[in-house]
Order: structure tokens, then sequence, then C-alpha cells
């Protein structure tokens, strides 16, 4: 007996009523602060990287 959509719903419903509901907000703000880091990091590695000159190498043209 596999369950379907609607009763899925329901469990998490339940669960989130009895054990989680205190901690929704918190859960919501982290989420939404590791979406920040997740697209910083991913813009960052975007940009080409851009060599800096070392002291005594010769720079090209």
């Amino acid at each position: 007996m596999r369950l379907q959509g609607w009763e899925w719903i329901i469990i998490l419903a339940i669960i989130l009523l009895l054990w989680g509901a205190p901690k929704l907000p918190g859960l919501a703000k982290s989420m939404a602060q590791s979406m920040r880091i997740f697209k910083k990091e991913i813009s960052t590695e975007a940009q080409p990287k851009v060599k800096e000159p070392v002291e005594g190498e010769k720079q090209q043209d």
C-alpha cells in the first residue's frame, strides 16, 4: 500500500502541529540565509578570475 499525495500532506501537517510549529520561523530564517550564501558563492565563481602580477614577473601586453 502506497501513500497518496493528500495522505502525505495530512501526515506532514500533523507532524508540523505536534513537533515543529515553534521552530518554523527559525527554520525559514536559516534556509533564507543559506540560499543567500549559496547565490553569493555561485555568482563569485561565475566571474572570471584575473591573475594579479607577481613581483619580479614580466607583464604581457
